[in-house]
């Protein structure tokens, strides 16, 4: 089972409030997703610490109903 762009872009939102969140299907299946995320909670964390905010907003579904997810980050809005 696979999660939509709308279904990974309410987590994100969600679990970082403000953050801008564009998600795009790569090839069209529903499987394969890149993510650029923006937002000021990302201030003063390296691009680690970003990722990791991101996917525990994913609450574990990444390599399960999300099967890859190219991931880019910036505090910049």
């Amino acid at each position: 089972m696979s999660m939509s762009a709308n279904e990974i872009e309410n987590m994100i939102q969600e679990a970082i409030p403000g953050s801008i969140v564009v998600i795009e299907d790569l090839r069209g299946d529903g499987d394969h997703y890149s993510a650029h995320v923006k937002s000021e909670l990302f201030n003063g964390k390296s691009k680690i610490q970003q990722h990791q905010m991101v996917y525990k907003a994913l609450k574990g579904k990444m390599g399960q109903q999300l099967h890859a997810l190219a991931l880019k980050t910036s505090a910049d809005l």
